[in-house]
């Protein structure tokens, strides 16, 4: 009998034991992405930059100064230039709208050619990455061509003191099944160790969510 009590006292003692180091190796299993090196060897440009509200943009009329103008696109995500009241931006790459905005102008001058410039950008959230959770300043950036965790980690400047960074979650939008697709990413082990491996590349779009310690 006393033997059966020191067993039952050993197996009571480890448990909160197994919890610990469960808690602590969260994130072990589920789907992963392929690691990203930490400087990429071949740099290349994204995809095409879509217009997003409070955008700041230069039309620029060529031979024409008058009819261009410094604008910001509204909330609503039109915007207005002379001779052009409420033309739809959001959601245009800059050759779309300056398209749009040829066409509209061709009833008042002929041919006009017409380029948009993009000088301060926030981009629609299709095109930002997301950091919210224990972070030291959650925020929403816009994405960059070749994006890494690791850089975007840097932008909201690290995990907090109480974070859980090995049980992260990136989710992902995608676009050929329609659905989200949730994936286990190892902040603790990509900042604190600088495992290369935990290093993974970003999408427009992305969602990392990172929890705060239980312990």
């Amino acid at each position: 009998m006393r033997f059966v009590s020191v067993s039952r006292l050993l197996i009571g003692a480890s448990l909160p034991a197994l919890v610990l180091s469960g808690c602590a190796a969260g994130g072990a299993s589920g789907p992963q992405l392929p690691p990203a090196s930490f400087v990429s060897t071949r740099e290349g440009p994204g995809e095409e930059y879509v217009i997003g509200p409070l955008d700041d943009l230069t039309i620029f009329v060529w031979r024409n100064p008058e009819l261009g103008a410094k604008v910001q696109v509204r909330p609503d995500g039109r915007i207005t230039t002379p001779l052009i009241t409420d033309m739809p931006a959001v959601g245009k790459t800059p050759k779309m709208l300056a398209d749009d905005i040829k066409l509209a102008l061709t009833q008042y001058i002929e041919n006009p050619l017409v380029s948009v410039i993009v000088n301060n950008f926030s981009g629609t959230f299709s095109q930002q990455v997301r950091i919210v959770g224990a972070t030291e300043k959650p925020a929403s950036i816009p994405y960059r061509a070749n994006m890494t965790l690791l850089d975007a980690m840097i932008s909201v400047g690290g995990l907090s003191e109480f974070a859980a960074g090995n049980r992260a979650r990136l989710v992902r939008f995608n676009k050929n099944t329609g659905k989200q697709q949730e994936y286990q990413v190892r902040i603790n082990d990509l900042l604190k160790k600088g495992d290369t491996k935990a290093n993974v590349m970003l999408a427009p779009g992305d969602v990392i969510i990172i929890p705060e310690s239980m312990f």
